[in-house]
């Protein structure tokens, strides 16, 4: 099947899977990835060969950027340490423990073992954020499940490059050596994520072109993935660490007309390249387990093996961690939450990209031991735990009780609204008194939002869009909406709303004020 060929007919696919996993209330990549397995086992199906640059280099970046700036600075914060223990340490166990199972159940030599370890190793962004998108889990959990994904690459990648090195060339890894090239990779993608984050902040905000900006949003990803690969460093990190501060700055940077511009194009691209990333991997499946000689079944058994082992590891030393933390703070042992983190960790695009850049031979031309082995139980565990865990992390979500509740979040909501409202008549109280501006606009701006006001509180409604609209009544309105816009910033770093409920009311006052401009 041709590339372009195949692109279309997998985003097809996916507008078409997306319309029932809504209607179902399934998550969308768990049925695209069933969609692609069975897909690829009907007869006729061509080959579909998938180059690792084309995951890296053109699907990745967007992903990564889009997935780090839904992640807000505050709730980052507050997840720092044990991101941490996460991102290094549940890599090295995770490794480990698949090393030691597939000597044990696979035909895999140690070295190829190792190798798929360190593939297998850490959580995937992309699938972490597309499954945990949907769920109304609270701030600190989705925060720390996505952070982790995020930031875990350069453990990972400095495993898979010693396990690749000791398998290629049969040598021996230099701590030293070691060492310097996490150092490389962690902090060589860290500084160019700053400076590619400097560099986008510096132009975005000497840009009011919509069209220009949409360019520069799309391309700032690559640039940074680009870089930090060609100096050592890692790429995921640089993308994840641009994200996130140029998130954070978002509504400083540019004006509404362009924040919507330029979320409605991500929102596109990122449905396009998750449709495609996702029913590749369903696809490639049944194409990698033909290659396997001599194989049968049992591909599938070492697979399920190697999966249940990944999610114990996972298991214990999130538990672990949790009580150690649970006991120190009020002695009180809970599930719910590391249950929920600990079945959070599926695996996805980045761990299909190293497996497909495995050499076909060593260093000496021989050929590289068990590598259709290797492709074949990397894509199968990518797909247990998109089916498996997908499809289940909702309803665990639901039996451990910690999702926020609809109704409380549609209190928060109004509450915030009102607050919002209040401040901007307070605002035009302030002007009143001080006759800082006309007071025919300030009279009717003050019954827009004493109308507004009413609306949120149930005793009106709001019938601003009958009012003048002249160009002392837009300006003022803009000025109301930056004011609203300054409390909704301050209502969330105070901690009384969610990331959610801000994003929500912040489109609302990007949609208003966009109406108002020239």
């Amino acid at each position: 099947m041709r590339g372009v060929e195949t692109v279309l007919f997998l985003v097809v696919v996916a507008t078409v899977v997306a319309t029932f996993a809504r209607r179902w209330r399934v998550p969308a990549p768990s049925l695209l990835v069933v969609v692609g397995v069975v897909v690829g086992l009907l007869p006729g199906v061509p080959v579909v060969q998938v180059t690792p640059e084309v995951i890296s280099l053109v699907v990745l970046p967007p992903l990564l950027f889009a997935a780090g700036e839904e992640l807000p600075w505050r709730d980052l914060r507050a997840v720092a340490r044990p991101v941490a223990v996460l991102s290094v340490g549940l890599v090295l166990l995770s490794a480990a423990a698949v090393i030691g199972v597939a000597v044990a159940v696979t035909p895999l030599p140690v070295g190829m073992a190792f190798v798929l370890g360190a593939v297998l190793a850490s959580t995937d962004p992309v699938a972490v954020t597309a499954l945990a998108r949907r769920l109304a889990l609270p701030p600190r959990v989705q925060a720390l499940i996505q952070a982790e994904s995020l930031f875990n690459d350069a453990t990972s990648l400095l495993l898979f490059r010693v396990a690749l090195f000791l398998a290629v060339a049969g040598g021996a890894a230099s701590w030293g050596r070691t060492l310097g090239e996490f150092g490389l990779l962690a902090g060589g993608g860290v500084a160019v994520g700053v400076l590619t984050a400097l560099g986008a902040f510096l132009i975005r905000r000497r840009t009011e072109d919509p069209m220009l900006e949409t360019v520069i949003s799309l391309v700032t990803p690559y640039a940074g993935y680009v870089v930090a690969e060609s100096v050592g460093g890692s790429g995921v990190t640089a993308v994840v660490v641009a994200s996130v501060i140029l998130g954070t700055q978002a509504e400083r940077l540019t004006t509404a007309r362009i924040r919507l511009q330029v979320g409605a194009v991500y929102q596109t691209v990122v449905f396009l390249l998750e449709s495609v990333v996702f029913g590749l991997i369903g696809l490639q499946l049944p194409a990698l387990v033909r290659r396997v000689e001599g194989g049968g079944a049992w591909w599938l058994l070492q697979a399920l093996a190697i999966a249940a082992t990944l999610v114990l590891a996972r298991l214990l030393l999130v538990f672990v961690l949790s009580v150690l933390r649970q006991r120190r703070r009020d002695g009180r042992v809970s599930w719910q939450v590391p249950a929920v983190v600990s079945w959070a960790g599926a695996r996805g695009v980045v761990p299909l990209a190293a497996a497909l850049s495995l050499p076909v031979a060593t260093m000496d031309g021989s050929e590289l031991p068990a590598r259709d082995l290797v492709l074949v139980l990397t894509t199968a565990v990518i797909v247990l735990t998109l089916v498996v865990q997908g499809f289940t992390l909702a309803p665990l979500v639901r039996r451990a009780g910690i999702a926020l509740d609809p109704a409380d979040l549609r209190t928060e909501y109004g509450t915030a609204r009102r607050k919002l409202a209040e401040a901007g008549l307070s605002h035009l109280d302030h002007l009143a008194e001080t006759e800082s501006a006309a007071a025919f606009v300030v009279d009717q701006l003050r019954a827009s939002w004493q109308a507004r006001l009413d609306r949120i509180r149930g005793d009106g409604e709001d019938n601003a869009g009958d009012l003048a609209r002249g160009t002392g009544y837009r300006a003022l309105r803009r000025e109301l909406i930056d004011i609203e816009a300054a409390e909704l910033t301050r209502l969330f770093e105070a901690g009384e709303i969610t990331d959610g409920t801000r994003r929500r009311i912040q489109r609302l006052l990007d949609l208003e004020h966009a109406g108002l401009e020239d």
